[in-house]
């Protein structure tokens, strides 16, 4: 309700007087420091007691709580993915492949190492030793030639006698020794593709992809690509003969692929060099791919060359320097083949080195002018101290045919009169293999021992 107008002026009157100050004293807030503080705090109290404030600062804590949350997650996942990464095994499976599979014109120092790891992995870390001794027996043999060429009679080809007998006629004779041993390796001289592209050489191999059923049906576990004929219908045909032995479960290796297959809770390397073409420009290869398969965890490392001349019962300089440093690098057998004839071997340093296997089922002739050939056998002793130095072998003479005059393709033991001669050959070409001097092995010996002396005074950390 409005007040009488009269009592309105002597209100003003009244104000003004007892307020007693000047026209300075009523000057505006923000000309007054401490009263403009004043004024700010209480609007502030008033800002946080409203109901927007109070919806907003739970949408703002909600948010940070939320963000708080997302970024623990986050860290989680980081210090789990860290934790995996140091503690994942180098090796969870039976058979381990590394490496592309290259063709001999490819130069290995160009190669870079698959791992993104900086740090050289200790290969005593896994290397797992059995407990108690476990016996490993591996046969070993020469050219493979699961093939024919496409100029030669096709009637006397293996390819015919395949389609003649199946599969399993190849092998019949030498499977049950075989499939007594715990591993087989074998050199695979061939291709099995339907590629056209022929390359332009002399001989090219190839068989359809079902061959290779023969070396599965054969009881041969692995095999070697490392030679001149691997390419023989050019990369196709190689990528062909990989996927082939693959839907087979045949391990392969060679060039700068390696494999690493576990056996009665050994770990094995095998390591297949191509030398034909560079000779010792492999050693760095060499070096590498040995180096390899031991920091992969293997225990015995086996290195296979396709080295040498063709019907040269001597194996050459290059031949027996890239032996024995296979042996000076860690590998405990070197076997080799190329030659199509035997040669003799050599013990290096307790070591084994096998220079030429021959031929064994070998479809690249029918009317061969040699048809000796052997299965070599080697029984690896390990224990919680590593590969005993036992030495234990077994050569077995074979011919490359069940027929004597001609080859059939069925490799098959020689026995009698035959089996001596066969033993004889081998023991004599042996003679002929001059052996690595006192110097050469005491050289090697200390380069071996002043490497493990520098290890031992390196600070690792």
């Amino acid at each position: 309700m409005n007040q009488p107008a009269s009592n309105q002026p002597s209100r003003k009157h009244s104000r003004h007087k007892s307020s007693g100050t000047s026209e300075a004293s009523r000057t505006p807030s923000r000309r007054n420091p401490a009263l403009q503080k004043k004024n700010a705090s209480r609007r502030r109290k008033m800002y946080q007691k409203s109901r927007y404030y109070r919806q907003r600062r739970k949408r703002l804590l909600l948010a940070g709580g939320m963000g708080l949350i997302l970024l623990l997650i986050l860290l989680t996942f980081a210090i789990r993915s860290c934790i995996d990464k140091k503690s994942k095994p180098t090796n969870t499976q039976t058979v381990q492949t590394d490496g592309t599979q290259n063709s001999d014109t490819v130069n290995s120092d160009q190669k870079k190492k698959t791992s993104s790891d900086d740090t050289e992995p200790d290969p005593q870390e896994n290397s797992a030793l059995p407990a108690e001794p476990v016996s490993l027996t591996v046969s070993v043999v020469g050219d493979c030639t699961l093939g024919t060429d496409e100029n030669f009679d096709y009637d006397t080809s293996l390819n015919a006698y395949y389609e003649s007998y199946g599969s399993e006629y190849f092998f019949r004779n030498v499977k049950d020794i075989f499939s007594a041993d715990d591993l087989t390796i074998a050199n695979f001289e061939g291709t099995l593709t339907d590629s056209e592209e022929r390359e332009e050489k002399q001989f090219a191999f190839k068989a359809p992809a079902e061959f290779s059923s023969i070396l599965s049906d054969g009881s041969v576990e692995a095999v070697t690509l490392a030679n001149n004929h691997s390419h023989d219908y050019g990369e196709q045909g190689f990528a062909d003969t990989l996927a082939a032995l693959d839907q087979e479960g045949i391990t392969h290796f060679g060039y700068d692929e390696t494999a690493v297959i576990e056996i009665k809770g050994v770990k094995i390397g095998l390591v297949g060099i191509y030398e034909l073409k560079d000779h010792l420009e492999r050693t760095e290869q060499l070096k590498q791919n040995i180096a390899k398969v031991k920091e992969q965890g293997a225990v015995i490392t086996i290195v296979i060359f396709h080295w040498g001349n063709e019907k040269e019962e001597i194996p050459d300089s290059n031949q027996t320097t890239l032996g024995r440093l296979a042996i000076d690098e860690g590998a405990d057998l070197v076997c080799g083949h190329h030659p199509h004839v035997l040669q003799g071997m050599e013990t290096y340093k307790g070591k084994n080195i096998v220079y030429s296997l021959g031929n064994f089922c070998f479809g690249g002739n029918s009317y061969p002018s040699d048809m000796d050939s052997m299965i070599f056998q080697q029984t690896f002793t390990v224990d919680k101290n590593g590969v005993a130095s036992d030495n234990n072998t077994n050569i077995i003479p074979c011919s490359i045919s069940s027929d004597y005059d001609y080859n059939n393709y069925q490799p098959t033991p020689a026995e009698g009169e035959e089996a001596d001669r066969i033993m004889n050959k081998i023991e004599e070409r042996s003679t002929w293999i001059t052996p690595a001097s006192t110097e050469e092995i005491d050289s090697s010996a200390n380069e071996e021992n002043s490497a493990e002396s520098d290890e031992d005074t390196f600070d690792k950390s």
